[in-house]
């Protein structure tokens, strides 16, 4: 544990300002000083236990100019953008700058080390200042004391983007350890939209990926933020992201899960302003011994607000999923109208999904539900296709494919949905016979 922290504080620029040196130094603190997860803990249950030992991950300190070369190659999962950074292993290889109308209004899409060097009274606000409460704060705080990588958006009071944001953060050498951070602030009546992409440009290296996004959407603000987890099955990937909704906002998660062999997923919104609207969507492909264990946590501090969650997994062979999630109504957050809902279709009699949805509600005023379901393919519906000449494999394709449409059909981009149905494909196609 301690060699990783030193060998980031060698690293660490002596000209950061005293705010984030500060942070810096409680992030080590929290990842020393916090026990490792116990499958005791309520935040870990039924979970497999992060074992693998942390000090064997390392930054890349060096990079192949024939990796670079490849990773911007793949680097194409969104036709449209209006601004791209890619980075590998930590380090940022490529960047399409804004277009000039849109700095002109003063838009700001800056790497989290020119942030800190040329903003910090703009980042001292929001950067680091959400940790995770959803049982990953030891983790959080290895991310909080080493990050280096990110993209950090600010968006101007009325100011709308047209065209995605996208980041790509890419692993490529052995033991590769990143962390990930993007950083969102919409102000009053602005409007955009942020594609993360977390992948491995190298099929077979061993990764761990910590990363964080904090989301703040001011009053009237319109945000859609979508993150796509495609790492390798040698990877391990903690994504924990929070998202604060103040008064009269629009805001949309939508989160796809196909890669790395153990994926934690922790995703917690706090409404803070009457008249929130947010939308948590997420979609999940379990294969082999994958485990994907998601936690959310809808946290609802004024009234007349809405959050509507939607959680759909699909299961092959020995892969796990875990899914907790809560509603909290805080008192006084009358008419609140939350919902969560988790579903699971279950592709082999072996596959295991685990469903803990709850509520907490301290108002007397509200409209809340939670349900999970869980179930096999369709077997009329298989039967349908099948006596119509549709080939097993096609059927079975086409079922799961329509499982998930709903929440593709939220992705609102041609080309993002037609390259996420590709990978899709490709994962279903080694696996439905």
């Amino acid at each position: 544990m301690n060699s990783v922290l030193n060998n980031t504080k060698s690293k660490a620029s002596t000209d950061e300002p005293n705010w984030l040196t500060s942070l810096r130094q409680k992030g080590s603190d929290d990842y020393t000083t916090l026990p490792i997860p116990s499958g005791k803990d309520e935040n870990w249950r039924f979970a497999k236990l992060f074992s693998t030992e942390i000090a064997q991950f390392r930054p890349a300190e060096r990079l192949e100019e024939s990796s670079k070369i490849e990773a911007i190659a793949k680097s194409k999962l969104s036709e449209e953008s209006s601004g791209e950074m890619i980075y590998l292993d930590d380090h940022l290889i490529q960047k399409k700058e804004l277009p000039e109308a849109l700095k002109a209004q003063g838009v700001l899409y800056l790497s989290v080390e020119e942030a800190i060097a040329n903003h910090s009274e703009l980042l001292e606000p929001y950067f680091l200042k959400e940790s995770t409460g959803l049982g990953s704060q030891k983790y959080f705080g290895l991310h909080a004391s080493m990050v280096k990588a990110g993209s950090v958006l600010f968006v101007p009071k009325g100011v709308e983007i047209k065209d995605p944001l996208v980041n790509y953060y890419w692993t490529d050498t052995e033991n590769s350890l990143i962390f990930p951070h993007t950083l969102i602030v919409a102000e009053a009546h602005s409007k955009v939209s942020v594609i993360d992409v977390l992948s491995s440009n190298n099929p077979s290296n061993t990764a761990l990926s910590i990363s964080a996004s904090n989301l703040y959407a001011h009053a009237t603000a319109n945000v859609f933020r979508k993150v796509v987890q495609n790492f390798n099955m040698d990877s391990v990937s903690f994504q924990l992201d929070t998202t604060i909704a103040d008064r009269d906002t629009t805001v949309k998660n939508i989160a796809l899960n196909l890669g790395a062999s153990k994926a934690r997923f922790e995703n917690q919104v706090k409404i803070n302003g009457s008249g929130a609207h947010v939308k948590m969507y997420s979609l999940t492909v379990a294969e082999d011994t994958q485990e994907f264990d998601q936690r959310t946590f809808q946290t609802h501090n004024a009234p007349n607000s809405v959050s509507d969650l939607l959680y759909k997994n699909a299961l092959f062979d020995t892969s796990r999923t875990i899914f907790s999630g809560l509603i909290q109504v805080a008192e006084g957050a009358q008419q609140t109208d939350a919902y969560q809902t988790n579903r699971n279709l279950l592709l082999d009699p072996k596959a295991d999904a685990n469903s803990l949805p709850g509520l907490e509600i301290l108002a007397n005023d509200v409209k809340c539900s939670h349900g999970a379901t869980t179930g096999n393919i369709d077997e009329e519906a298989l039967f349908y296709m099948l006596s119509r000449g549709i080939p097993h494999r096609i059927a079975m394709q086409l079922i799961v494919l329509g499982f998930f449409e709903e929440i593709i059909d939220e992705l609102e981009s041609d080309s993002l949905s037609k390259n996420i149905r590709a990978m899709l494909d490709a994962k279903f196609e080694k696996k439905i016979l």
